[in-house]
């Protein structure tokens, strides 16, 4: 047996022609798959880091490695948390809500508490609708694959969650990018707005994907004026009679700061013209620390009815042609949460102390990287941080010599402050300005 697997076809060339041969080796070896699928090849920077800390874990111990690799709610003690009310709650639900199949739109009550959650007491005037999605991902792939003509571009900022582009590229499009920062490291609404004009010149609408507040992989989070200059160019071009869309992905707004606070900009999207849509992906998994039950929903905000009308018969459409129907356990559980005012106040506690224990893991980090003088992304919140490198996989193979395992973005470097002890935290960005020099000199 060769150790391509090719023994069959080896002994039939014996006596096989040798024109048939090289035919039946190319039938062997040519792709089956449709011709715009053949290429695809996932290869996933986030997961791969992890894996590669998990094997040094188990050949040194856990307790010597630091894994700053994974968005998940790590605690102090190394474990993966939960809050404990959703645990509890999801625990006393009846098999029936945990097995049975859901609505292909969402339960209806699901539906109008994902809105109450994603705007809190900075509801914008105008029609709103809303779809159950997988994950704050699905939202994602709805809003790109109903909003983004095939062929153009999606915009977003040049750091940025990947999946985004294996998305667009399932949908047929393009994902673009301008940089998010200017020399300030303020939001470099100046790109911003060069991007759009350079788009907008060869198509007549445009998707804009902005993950704020608390941006994965950065913390940053755009600020209301920022808001104001970003709504001013879609404006621009609204009135020109081109479609403008923005996604805004708030997967980690539960870990941004006080609710209310970080939604304030929200009313800003109040009455605008018929021709743009704001979108939101809203996610369990973070917020509820649900990040396998895979449920999330996609909010549309327009001053149009007949926009919000559409938006929910083509999500849907697109629903069942890709999950059907989502986790009706995970629904169940928001809904009750939602409606216990004892459970959700205990419930919001318990994520505010989370909020807290991360926030002080990233002000730990933020602080020893300015006395060292290691240049990081100004962070605000969430789950992630990040530090520009010219050579990121070079550095964070640097770092393995310290056993500090983190994700090499085509920027720079990702850690995550969700899933690093706070006790390892501290020396972290030493060791990462260490790790630079080394590569870079």
């Amino acid at each position: 047996m060769l150790q391509d697997g090719r023994a069959d076809l080896i002994t039939a060339s014996l006596w096989m022609p040798r024109s048939e041969y090289e035919r039946g080796r190319s039938f062997m070896t040519t792709s089956m798959a449709a011709s715009h699928a053949a290429q695809k090849r996932l290869k996933d920077a986030i997961f791969g880091a992890s894996a590669a800390c998990r094997e040094a874990a188990a050949k040194v111990g856990a307790d010597k490695v630091t894994n700053a690799t994974i968005g998940t709610m790590i605690d102090d003690e190394g474990k993966l948390a939960c809050l404990p009310t959703m645990e509890r709650v999801y625990r006393s639900l009846p098999m029936t809500d945990i097995i049975a199949y859901a609505p292909i739109a969402g339960l209806p009550a699901y539906l109008d508490a994902v809105i109450d959650l994603t705007f809190a007491d900075h509801r914008p005037e105008g029609y709103l609708g809303s779809v159950a999605t997988a994950g704050g991902t699905g939202a994602i792939h709805h809003a790109v694959a109903n909003y983004a003509e095939h062929g153009t571009q999606v915009l977003t900022s040049d750091w940025f969650w990947g999946t985004y582009n294996v998305i667009c590229n399932e949908c047929g499009c393009k994902l673009t990018t301008y940089q998010l920062f200017d020399e300030q490291q303020n939001f470099n609404i100046k790109a911003y707005e060069a991007k759009v004009d350079e788009i907008m010149a060869g198509q007549d609408s445009l998707l804009a994907i902005i993950n704020t507040p608390a941006h994965n992989p950065t913390g940053f989070s755009l600020s209301e004026e920022d808001w104001d200059n970003v709504l001013a160019v879609t404006k621009k071009y609204a009135a020109r009679g081109k479609k403008m869309s923005i996604l805004v992905d708030i997967a980690y707004i539960d870990y941004a700061g006080e609710k209310n606070e970080t939604r304030k900009f929200m009313d800003k999207f109040s009455n605008l013209p018929d021709n743009i849509l704001i979108m939101f992906s809203f996610s369990m998994s973070k917020g509820y620390t649900m990040y396998g039950q895979r449920t999330g929903a996609l909010i549309g905000l327009s001053a149009s009815k007949e926009v919000i009308d559409e938006f929910k018969e083509i999500n849907k459409y697109s629903s069942r042609a890709t999950w059907s129907n989502i986790n009706r356990g995970a629904m169940t559980l928001l809904t009750k949460i939602q409606q216990d005012k004892t459970a959700l106040a205990q419930f919001e506690k318990e994520r505010a102390d989370f909020y807290q224990l991360i926030q002080h893991r990233g002000d730990i980090f933020m602080q020893e990287a300015k006395a060292c003088g290691l240049n990081a992304l100004p962070y605000k919140g969430g789950f992630f941080l990040s530090v520009p490198a010219k050579d990121p996989q070079a550095v964070c193979d640097e770092l393995h010599k310290d056993l500090v395992f983190a994700v090499p973005l085509k920027l720079g470097v990702r850690v995550a402050a969700c899933s690093v002890a706070t006790a390892k935290m501290h020396g972290m960005a030493e060791k990462i300005l260490k790790a630079q020099r080394a590569v870079e000199g």
